[in-house]
């Protein structure tokens, strides 16, 4: 029978309490996606990754072989933590590599919320390895990327089994929310899922525009409580 995780607020995340790391967001491995359209899954990291720093989650970038196979890591996800370096390593698994341990461990985080490329293999090794070290693993399954559905399913299966939790952008970053009271990040939060949320981010549009009769921006303007 499964327990509630040690290190959560009662199995829920918080904006304090965890880290995000992005593993291998790079072309050549973009090209080998088969388990969601590429397009998606490049508006989910790039969601994940606004709203992580949008509060304050420490975030950890890492990528493989750049200049001699997988090439550089997408310029939106860059672009969301532009005084960042990624660590580059050689291994396939990020937790060979010294400087991506201490990278972690550097966040003082024990939850890791882990999404990248691919599933099976630079997801799953890690996760497994970090698992087996004391932390709890959230895979965000919707910003990661298989070479096939059945290799993310199964590589899904297998992380699960081991103790990671399974979880979806969206319902990642309402977690860092969490009470719609809070009004700290509330309208930047806004201008984000209006851009990249897809059908909820066209509810967030339509609420503002036609029942908060706010102005047809692209900026939200502060509702007035």
């Amino acid at each position: 029978m499964s327990q509630i995780l040690s290190n959560t607020d009662g199995g829920l995340l918080t904006a304090d309490n965890c880290a995000v790391v992005f593993i291998d967001h790079q072309p050549q491995m973009t090209f080998g996606v088969a388990n969601i359209e590429r397009q998606s899954l490049i508006n989910n990291v790039v969601l994940l990754a606004k709203c992580s720093k949008l509060f304050g989650v420490p975030a950890v970038l890492t990528s493989v072989e750049t200049e001699s196979f997988s090439g550089y890591i997408w310029p939106q996800l860059l672009d969301v933590f532009p005084d960042q370096k990624p660590i580059e390593r050689t291994s396939m698994n990020s937790w060979d590599d010294e400087e991506f341990r201490k990278a972690v461990e550097a966040t003082g985080k024990k939850n890791i919320i882990m999404c990248g490329l691919w599933t099976e293999v630079c997801v799953a090794w890690p996760t497994l390895n970090m698992i087996n070290e004391g932390y709890n693993v959230f895979v965000v399954d919707d910003a990661c990327g298989a070479t096939s559905e059945v290799a993310h399913e199964r590589a899904m299966d297998r992380m699960i089994q081991a103790g990671a939790v399974p979880c979806t952008t969206i319902h990642t970053i309402l977690e860092y929310q969490r009470d719609w009271a809070n009004r700290e990040h509330y309208d930047e939060l806004m201008n984000i899922l209006r851009e990249h949320a897809g059908a909820y981010g066209s509810g967030v549009e339509y609420a503002y525009i036609m029942v908060h009769k706010a102005p047809q921006a692209r900026k939200v303007v502060p509702l007035k409580n």
